[in-house]
């Protein structure tokens, strides 16, 4: 088991409008507020799944995971009317209407690169 203890820098709220992709919006905004460590918060929206004529909207009903070392590990959740499922947020995963989502930038002294990485703890 590994803990650390750190403190939140700052919030960075970031907005994807429709249509664009999810996963490299939060990349660049990683890369524009040179983020190196940090915390997706909370986040919501909507996404669709099928092809035209058959779109089924999704809302979004959070973004979870980390930024380590300045790279993007998001998970996301989403429901319709009925199910919730969710998993890897991955790309070409499009806002329907939009997505905003809140990233919380931690120190950078705290050491968290390879956390989404099976290792021995010596390692980490």
């Amino acid at each position: 088991m590994i803990s650390r203890e750190t403190t939140m820098k700052r919030v960075v709220l970031v907005r994807i409008a429709p249509g664009e992709d999810i996963l490299l919006g939060l990349r660049q905004a990683v890369v524009d507020h040179s983020i190196s460590n940090g915390l997706f918060l909370t986040g919501f929206g909507s996404k669709a799944i099928g092809t035209e004529p058959f779109i089924q909207p999704l809302d979004i009903c959070s973004f979870n995971g980390y930024v380590l070392d300045g790279k993007v590990h998001c998970h996301i959740d989403f429901s319709d009317e009925r199910n919730g499922f969710g998993g890897h947020l991955e790309e070409g995963t499009l806002a329907l209407t939009f997505a905003n989502i809140a990233i919380g930038e931690i120190e950078d002294s705290v050491r968290i690169a390879g956390w989404d990485t099976i290792a021995d703890e010596q390692d980490l």
